[in-house]
């Protein structure tokens, strides 16, 4: 009966290891499968790539981990910088469940479930839950005001992803409630740091495969991944699995070969597309002439609206160049209209021409200025009435009223100038820059103001110097 009993307590034992065995062999066998980027994963903070701004020793992430106060967050960042990762690492170094769900193919249903087996669990004395939820953006208002309450009493740690900026994308209700960090694109030298990483491990990498690389050559799939550790590693171990040869020689013709073309998704509508459209104005407002070359280049291989270009450039010409140099208004509405003649792909060579004259002509928001500051006036101070002999003077009984008297007209006078009240106050504006044609408008401004009398108040203006 004994051995009986023993069996019987054996027999189990036997079974369960051979279905951990068999499990853990199931594991092995989907990990050999995936690609070389899902492979080469981070397992611990340590080996975690790039956001040192909020992730390094005695940054804000860190120190609420290490404090284990990590409360919800929202990650904000471009692909392949390591956002699914991060949320994964947090739940293992903050000891809690890890949960995932993708706002694209789930909704308030499986998001209720999700937080009620969270409650369920911390009710039972279990591990709190940390909720990744990627593309969070993508949840509509009732689905993203469904984890308020939860959020709110720390039943989940929420772990938002979303490439869309959150202030604009996700409910201020659950932006006050989290905590938001921005992931940059990872730099060149991250991205080689992985590949070399990748190359050496023979465990999860590419280390059972010899590799000769050639000087360089990683740099330069760095470089061409945009700061995307997915597509750098993909693309690496497709160069070595596929070379043919033994050793490999990785050199940039079998990298380029190996990289498929790259795609770029613009959203018209989304933060790239004014952050380029940023980028583009501040390097021709700083006459930086390869700058602004490089972002139009950027914005037309997006998609941009070539409409859209035109307007800003329109704009810029005003706002930023003004009488500095009077001709760049002209020719920017001359390339809108050339623009809208020839179309695309040649319209290219217009704004090409375009921004390059306004980026090095000379610059001036003096104008900008000066209607600003007459605006800010007409809102803020009393309104100034017409001076009577400024009044319209050309209908009957116009005389009786005064209207017109006494005025003097301008051409009249030997210098075309007619010394005169023209405001009934003295205030000044305009503030000519000494830059470009600028420079002769201020000394024909203070001629003219002291032939009216008045002060030249103010002198030239700094702005923009």
């Amino acid at each position: 009966m004994s051995g009986t009993v023993d069996e019987r307590r054996a027999k189990p034992e036997r079974e369960e290891d051979e279905v951990s065995l068999f499990e853990n062999e199931e594991r092995e066998n989907l990990k050999a499968v995936q690609p070389l980027a899902a492979r080469m994963r981070p397992e611990s903070l340590d080996e975690f790539a790039g956001q040192q701004h909020f992730l390094g020793p005695g940054k804000l992430l860190r120190r609420a981990i290490e404090s284990d106060r990590l409360g919800s967050v929202l990650f904000y960042g471009p692909p392949g910088c390591g956002k699914t990762t991060l949320a994964r690492l947090l739940a293992t170094a903050s000891r809690r469940r890890f949960r995932q769900l993708s706002a694209i193919d789930t909704g308030v249903k499986e998001l209720r479930e999700a937080l009620q087996q969270a409650r369920d669990e911390v009710t039972s004395g279990g591990r709190p839950t940390l909720l990744f939820i990627d593309e969070i953006h993508r949840y509509n208002k009732a689905q993203q005001d469904a984890l308020l309450p939860d959020v709110e009493d720390g039943t989940v740690s929420l772990v938002g992803a979303t490439t869309s900026n959150p202030f604009f994308a996700v409910n201020p209700a659950l932006v006050s409630r989290s905590q938001i960090f921005q992931f940059e694109s990872l730099s060149v030298d991250d991205l080689v740091r992985l590949m070399q990483r990748a190359l050496a491990d023979a465990r999860r990498g590419l280390g059972r495969t010899k590799v000769e690389v050639e000087p360089g050559a990683l740099e330069w799939l760095a470089e061409q991944s945009d700061g995307d550790a997915r597509r750098a590693l993909n693309t690496l171990e497709i160069a070595v699995r596929s070379s043919g040869r033994h050793p490999v020689r990785l050199d940039r013709e079998l990298i380029a070969d190996s990289m498929q073309k790259r795609g770029r998704s613009f959203d018209r509508t989304g933060d790239e597309h004014y952050d380029l459209a940023s980028a583009l104005i501040k390097s021709i407002r700083g006459s930086d002439v390869d700058a602004a070359l490089y972002w139009l280049a950027r914005m037309l291989e997006a998609g941009e609206e070539i409409r859209f270009l035109c307007r800003r450039l329109v704009i810029l010409a005003s706002e930023d160049i003004g009488n500095a140099d009077p001709a760049a208004l002209t020719l920017s509405v001359s390339a809108m209209q050339a623009c809208e003649f020839v179309g695309l792909p040649e319209c290219r060579l217009t704004l090409s021409q375009t921004v390059a004259y306004l980026a090095l002509a000379p610059k001036s928001n003096a104008s900008t200025m000066a209607i600003g500051e007459a605006t800010n006036d007409v809102r803020t101070r009393a309104v100034l009435p017409v001076p009577r002999h400024l009044r319209d003077a050309h209908y009957g009984g116009a005389k009786e009223l005064g209207s017109g008297e006494g005025y003097r007209y301008a051409h009249d006078e030997a210098d075309g100038i007619a010394a005169q009240d023209y405001l009934g106050v003295e205030r000044t504006y305009y503030r000519p820059v000494d830059r470009g044609f600028e420079r002769e408008l201020s000394r024909r401004a203070a001629l003219i103001r002291q032939r009216l009398g008045r002060s030249d108040a103010g002198g030239q203006s700094s702005s923009g110097e």
